[in-house]
């Protein structure tokens, strides 16, 4: 018969391996960052974090849609009027305006953190971080410089995983792309024009988003000698003779007046465009926000300006 002791450093033992092997069924705690730190934005600001934020303030629809796809929603305390996307973002309260959010109500809901960009640097930012909220800006212009804000945000919220899993996905659909029209020549890619307003004319330059998507997209942009969205006049646009126009729609109080510029007018009936039946309309937020859903609007300039490569995804 074993004595008490001996039964007893049994039991004791297995209790260590039990608890050994429960230790190792569980996942180990989630990497946060340090509770204080410095971070550059993308305009080059340096910005000090005090702990994760938990009641964040989002002032552009691109920035709603970056932190809802992150799995952010419940730490969102507000976002603007034009923030619509995904529809539950609207379910949110605003505070007002793209350009111009109520400083007032964006103090009293107390955010540890402001997710701004370039259009709120010389007047708004300087106004919040006055009143100690820290501000943390985003000013994404190319593809790249979208993954960079995604992963960027991902790292001031503790949700690196989370960011890089959704960098990794987007790369992957920009690169089924790429694969196909990074190695055309000059002679393979058509001109492109890509008409943000129709009165006046004005086009996308170098320097923006939809610069970026008809190169990636296998085109080449007749409006890349200006510079930002620029206006041009419309004997320059005929003289260019695009043979793909896009315009931009969807949005905001022109709906796809654009489009019908492009389609109906009757100054524009010579040109190649015109003639071969490439004219599209795209939704505007798709080819304009600098969130996740950029890379929907590459894939279709894709199949806009490259049909004949992109055609079994049509």
């Amino acid at each position: 018969m074993k004595s008490k002791p001996c039964r007893l450093g049994v039991f004791f033992l297995v209790s260590v391996i039990v608890l050994a092997l429960l230790a190792s069924c569980i996942p180990p705690p989630k990497e946060v960052p340090p509770s204080t730190g410095e971070v550059i934005d993308q305009l080059g600001r340096v910005v000090k974090l005090e702990g994760i934020p938990q009641r964040i303030v989002s002032l552009a629809p691109s920035n709603t849609e970056i932190l809802f796809a992150l799995d952010l929603a419940d730490r969102v305390v507000a976002v603007t009027d034009y923030c619509d996307y995904p529809s539950e973002a609207k379910e949110k309260p605003s505070i007002g305006g793209f350009s111009t959010p109520n400083i007032e109500e964006l103090v009293a809901l107390s955010p540890d953190l402001i997710l701004a960009t370039s259009i709120h640097e010389k007047r708004i930012i300087p106004q919040l971080e006055g009143k100690g909220i820290t501000v943390f800006a985003l000013n994404p212009k190319t593809l790249d410089e979208v993954l960079e804000a995604i992963n960027l945000v991902g790292e001031i919220t503790g949700e690196e995983e989370e960011a890089s899993e959704l960098v990794a996905e987007m790369e992957h659909r920009i690169k089924v792309v790429t694969d196909k029209t990074g190695g055309l020549p000059e002679g393979q890619r058509p001109r492109v024009f890509y008409i943000v307003w129709h009165d006046p004319l004005m086009a996308s330059g170098s320097e923006t988003l939809q610069d970026d998507l008809i190169d990636k997209a296998g085109g080449i942009n007749i409006a890349r000698d200006l510079t930002g969205y620029a206006d041009i006049s419309l004997e320059a646009f005929i003289a260019a003779n695009p043979e793909v126009m896009i315009a931009g729609g969807g949005h905001g109080s022109g709906e796809d007046l654009p489009l019908q510029f492009a389609k109906n007018d009757e100054r524009l009936s010579d040109m190649d465009a015109r003639i071969n039946d490439q004219v599209y309309g795209v939704d505007a937020n798709l080819a304009s926000r600098p969130g996740p859903r950029i890379v929907d609007g590459l894939e279709e300039f894709a199949e806009f300006i490259h049909p004949e490569l992109f055609k079994e995804t049509q």
